[in-house]
């Protein structure tokens, strides 16, 4: 049985999705403006890096959700076309109080999942340069740079290795105390560069979230895989949560996409609607 929900009054465009999407791309176009004119990066200022780094502020759990990849623009693409084509049914179900409540507490989860899955990820490497810092030596410092806990990864870290060398080479022959102290400057800055290169951007999570919600409201609508596929709604919840799991499981050093975040957004929708059915409030 198909269980229905009428809406008092349906609109194809309600003013909590309509403001969210217009607001997401003003975003994005200042991030684009500022980058090309005063080479300001939004996305490292208002982006979610992890908590213990020296770029980390508390407002970004808010305003990450609202920056895209202004590299990617099928990024932020994609995540306001499913705003709009999930987001639109559920506000009109809902209301746009309730719609607005349930977006932001998805987007905000999926930032706190995001920030204990990578405090794992990142925990290791920081004990190898904490153990150095500890202990330093010329040996155990080749060690560490040749392992798999120091990678290249931006462009920060680049530039400070680059300058690294060229004084490391000079001084490590004719004064090895000297080539030592640059060592123990430079894991400090890799350090801090490590920590601060982890950013999460994106509507992403509380996107999951309303893809979440719909397939718990709505079970058995269809939905149109690459507009042509009909998969019931409660199928392709389940299949595109596992496929999260699963990739961020893999942990591909080559994938920049931040499932857990995904994940977040879809265990604090399951957590908020599971409440309000409790509560009575659901509808």
């Amino acid at each position: 049985m198909i269980q229905q929900f009428r809406p008092n009054r349906f609109s194809i465009l309600p003013p909590v999705v309509k403001n969210l999407l217009i607001i997401n791309g003003l975003f994005f176009l200042a991030a684009l403006s500022f980058g090309t004119a005063f080479k300001i990066d939004l996305n490292n200022l208002l982006g979610l890096h992890y908590i213990g780094a020296s770029d980390f502020r508390p407002y970004q759990y808010i305003t990450y959700m609202f920056m895209h990849s202004t590299q990617n623009f099928s990024h932020i693409l994609f995540n306001m076309f499913a705003l709009w084509m999930f987001g639109n049914t559920l506000e009109n179900v809902w209301g746009s109080k309730k719609f607005l409540i349930y977006y932001l507490i998805t987007g905000l989860g999926a930032g706190v999942v995001y920030t204990i899955w990578i405090h794992f990820q990142l925990a290791p490497t920081l004990d190898a340069i904490d153990a150095y810092l500890n202990n330093p030596s010329l040996a155990s410092f080749s060690q560490f740079t040749n392992s798999d806990y120091f990678r290249i990864g931006s462009y920060d870290i680049q530039n400070n290795f680059n300058a690294f060398v060229g004084e490391y080479n000079r001084v490590v022959t004719s004064n090895p105390a000297l080539a030592l102290q640059e060592t123990i400057n430079f894991m400090e800055q890799y350090r801090m560069d490590f920590l601060n290169s982890h950013t999460v951007v994106g509507a992403s999570g509380a996107v999951f979230g309303i893809l979440l919600a719909f397939g718990m409201m709505f079970p058995n609508s269809l939905i149109y895989v690459y507009f042509a596929i009909p998969v019931k709604a409660k199928w392709f919840v389940m299949l595109y949560g596992a496929f999260e799991l699963y990739s961020g499981l893999s942990n591909n050093p080559n994938d920049n996409v931040a499932h857990f975040a995904h994940l977040g957004g879809m265990i604090f929708g399951f957590l908020l609607i599971t409440y309000w059915k409790k509560k009575g409030r659901l509808l």
